[in-house]
């Protein structure tokens, strides 16, 4: 008995317009590392290549229903979201670069080890100290750093959420992860 092939993209987002989330999660594993790739490739950042092809992705489930496939195949379709997907972000951080820019800010770099430090300290049994540094930060920065870090959710999500654009909830996630940084450290 020989194995029942899986359908081609275009069925797939068909059957993703009809409400299989079998489909979707088909189609997403097919091609989750191609554009994470590309995304990766462009950027050189692993965070923002996730972010991008998160955002990608939903894009796919929120349009799906407006592929056409006598105007192409879905992959290039999926590969036209990411490439916008990535132009936006790059227009996004043109513009905070030149606002930052503009009022003398200097941009936080945050590194693997910081974001670990955060979930090393999620993990340990005294999460009362996690809680405590969290509960000193600004409750803007403190809301946006449990949603994108802690519940893991998308930029674009959360700035729906707090009506405010992504680069606010992005600039209130770094300067909370940095002022929690330093909380952390002076704890040790």
């Amino acid at each position: 008995m020989s194995p029942v092939p899986e359908p081609d993209d275009a069925r797939l987002l068909a059957r993703v317009v009809a409400g299989d989330e079998r489909a979707f999660d088909v189609f997403y594993r097919r091609h989750q590392s191609a554009v994470i790739g590309f995304h990766l490739r462009r950027t050189g950042r692993r965070e923002l290549a996730f972010d991008l092809t998160a955002e990608t992705f939903a894009t796919v489930v929120a349009t799906c229903d407006r592929f056409d496939p006598e105007r192409g195949a879905a992959v290039g379709w999926l590969f036209g979201i990411a490439a916008n997907k990535l132009r936006e972000s790059l227009r996004r951080g043109r513009v905070e670069s030149e606002t930052r820019r503009r009022l003398g800010h200097q941009r936080i770099v945050l590194d693997d080890a910081d974001l670990e430090r955060v979930d090393e300290l999620a993990s340990e049994t005294d999460e009362a100290l996690l809680h405590e540094h969290l509960a000193a930060l600004p409750t803007a920065q403190r809301t946006a750093i449990l949603a994108r870090v802690v519940d893991e959710r998308p930029y674009p999500e959360i700035a729906a959420e707090l009506q405010c654009s992504e680069a606010v909830v992005r600039k209130r996630v770094a300067r909370g992860l940095s002022a929690l940084r330093t909380r952390l450290e002076g704890a040790r």
